[in-house]
This record gives C-alpha cells, sequence and structure tokens, in this order.
C-alpha cells in the first residue's frame, strides 16, 4: 500500500508528534508500505521519511519546485517527482497514493486534508483518510467538523469519509479498512 502522509514541515513541534511520525514510517516500511509525502526536508516530513527510508521502505516525494528552489528537498526520496505548484502537488498525491494520514500540521495540512476529503464526497476516489489524532491534536477540528453538521451545512456524517486514531493500533485498523 502507498501510504500518503500529510504533516507538518514545522521542526518546533511537540517530540511526541515526532516519536509517532517515526513510528508511523518504520511500521510502513516493515510491513511493505511506500510513504507518500511532500518532500520537504523538515519537521514532520522529514522524520516520517528518514524512518522509513532507514527501515528498508520505499520513500516517495511529492515535490513543488519552489521548495527545490528553497533548498528544501528531503535526501530520503526513492522517487522523486516534481510538480509546478501545491495543486499539482495534491493531485499528485492522490493519483500516487492508496490511503491517507493525517498527522499534525497546519494550514498546508488542513489544505491537503479537505482537498481529499472533497475528492471523496465526490467519488473521485474512495481511499481511506485518517486523522492521526497524537495527543488530541485534532480534537478542536473534530469539534468544528460535528459543529458544521449540527449547523447543516454537510451532507451526512463526516466520519463516513474521514477515521480518526488515537494510535499506531487504530491507525493500522482503519487503514486495513
Amino acid at each position: 500500500m502507498k501510504i500518503c502522509v500529510f504533516c507538518a514541515s514545522n521542526p518546533h513541534l511537540d517530540e511526541e508528534f515526532f516519536l509517532r511520525a517515526e513510528e508511523l514510517g518504520v511500521w510502513a516500511a516493515s510491513n511493505g508500505h511506500s510513504i507518500v509525502f511532500g518532500g520537504h526536508d523538515a519537521g514532520l516530513m522529514h522524520a516520517v521519511s528518514k524512518a522509513a527510508h532507514e527501515a528498508g521502505g520505499q520513500v516517495i516525494g511529492v515535490v513543488p519546485r519552489v521548495i527545490e528552489r528553497m533548498g528544501k528537498l528531503s535526501p530520503y526520496m526513492d522517487v522523486h517527482i516534481p510538480t509546478e505548484d501545491l495543486t499539482d502537488r495534491k493531485q499528485m498525491m492522490m493519483l500516487q497514493s492508496d490511503a491517507f494520514v493525517v498527522m499534525p500540521g497546519g494550514i498546508g495540512t488542513l489544505d491537503e486534508l479537505f482537498t481529499v476529503v472533497a475528492a471523496v464526497t465526490l467519488d473521485y476516489h474512495h481511499k481511506p483518510i485518517i486523522l492521526y489524532n497524537i495527543n488530541g491534536f485534532w480534537d478542536s477540528l473534530t469539534a468544528c467538523l460535528d459543529d458544521l453538521g449540527s449547523k447543516g451545512v454537510m451532507r451526512g456524517d463526516w466520519r463516513r469519509h474521514i477515521s480518526v486514531a488515537a494510535s499506531l493500533a487504530e491507525l493500522q485498523t482503519a487503514l486495513a479498512g
């Protein structure tokens, strides 16, 4: 399985997030799964790609040219897929991946999450999407989604499209689908 990991490139995060990113990378590689990620050399992107690569897994980086021009390209990519911009990157990541794991992240991570969720609601794909809710990181987002649902602006329950996992064991179960 090709598991796309959306996550922060910020290096100044809770150490627990880095440990869980490394754990995910090692588990994926040890079980014959590939990691698809944004190709950046910092933050959780760096942690998951390095761990998967060093554990013998395949790491696929889908990288906008602006990151390359910034000199922020990950050294842990086995496959490098350049894209023109972030929109192209999201499209290519969707095409390359069998499932999506959303780790802690900011605006870019939310953009990626909502792009793949919007695509699944329109039947463009039926791939698993899992919020990796480490230490309750996504609690405020799930509360927001519940609030939007209660206000009637979403068709159906968002949980039909997004799973929430608080541990690697729960994440593995959600990926097994």
